[in-house]
């Protein structure tokens, strides 16, 4: 389902992984973006540039170097593009990512999530922007759910400070659509992964280590399972949600989990090469499983899954490949 107007969509964090899927998208859709990302100097800006620059040649594509836990500097930019050409809706893709590496630096991690989410909705009140989308994460749900996930399943026990950064972003952008009238939808993502992704994911440091012959360490026996996503999946439904009215939280996931050992067999396949494992202990952020039930985002946006995970998988290696040069130059 694809918006039913055409609108000038703010989206944060377009230069990352699932950012630049959702910009891309968009732009196809015929939307305006305003896209806006603070592209950290770290050992990830060639692969930021590679996912934005192709975007920036498109007249419908405003790009602004922004970091939205910057208020001030936010705030003053964004009025001045929505007094030239007014933002209909904002989707909050900009977030500070990875579960383990939360545990050891939890304050920056809710200065980007959550404050930089209260600091757009403070700004979307301020200039009577009414529609919000938030990338959240199924890490909300903890360790307690057995079986398919649903939305109303129970997310107050987060394991880690991204999750619960994440779910503090969530009850922010309720409270803004009580008080404002806001429309919000918190799409709940479930470990997404293609091409030019994240470097901490496992399917990334996977093809990665088994394609260069490296060691690839499993944090426990392999047997536990993931959700995984594809991102033009996650891209589909996060652009699908600006349809929705009032306060919606959604799972997009693939409803078909799949063990670790399971993905690295099938990158070895893939590749052609066989894997070099270490396995070490689990640790207590990672839950066992990870399972979306997506009825409510079939019901509600006409959304479901179109890539499998081998397909997603193949398609991942073929990127590495190509791209192998900038592939190992992360990390």
């Amino acid at each position: 389902m694809q918006p039913d107007d055409k609108m000038n969509i703010l989206v944060t964090g377009c230069a990352g992984f699932i950012g630049s899927s959702v910009t891309r998208l968009l732009l196809e859709q015929g939307h305006g973006v305003v896209g806006i990302d603070c592209l950290q100097d770290t050992g990830l800006a060639r692969l930021q540039s590679s996912r934005v620059e192709p975007l920036t040649g498109d007249p419908a594509f405003l790009f602004q170097r922004l970091d939205i836990a910057d208020l001030a500097s936010l705030r003053s930019t964004l009025i001045e593009i929505h007094g030239r050409t007014p933002i209909s809706a904002v989707i909050n893709l900009a977030a500070r990512a990875g579960v383990r590496e939360s545990v050891a630096a939890p304050r920056a991690y809710f200065e980007a999530n959550t404050l930089g989410c209260l600091n757009l909705l403070e700004i979307c009140k301020e200039l009577d922007i009414k529609k919000f989308i938030l990338a959240s994460t199924s890490s909300v749900y903890g360790s307690g759910a057995e079986g398919p996930v649903r939305e109303d399943a129970q997310s107050s026990r987060p394991l880690s400070p991204y999750a619960a950064s994440k779910k503090a972003a969530e009850a922010l952008l309720y409270t803004y659509c009580y008080l404002y009238g806001m429309d919000a939808a918190v799409m709940r993502y479930f470990t997404v992964y293609g091409p030019a992704g994240r470097p901490d994911m496992s399917i990334f440091r996977f093809i990665r280590g088994i394609a260069e012959g490296e060691r690839i360490t499993v944090y426990g026996d392999g047997t536990q399972q993931r959700d995984f996503t594809y991102v033009t999946d996650v891209a589909r439904g996060t652009a699908a949600a600006l349809n929705l009215s009032g306060y919606e939280i959604v799972n997009v996931g693939n409803e078909n989990p799949a063990s670790i050992n399971n993905v690295i067999a099938t990158i070895e396949r893939l590749v052609g090469r066989e894997a070099r494992v270490e396995y070490g202990d689990r640790l207590p952020t990672d839950p066992l499983v990870t399972w979306a039930d997506i009825g409510k985002a079939r019901g509600l946006l006409g959304w479901t899954p179109e890539v499998g995970l081998e397909e997603g998988i193949r398609r991942t290696v073929d990127w590495h490949m190509e791209n192998r040069s900038l592939a190992r130059s992360i990390w």
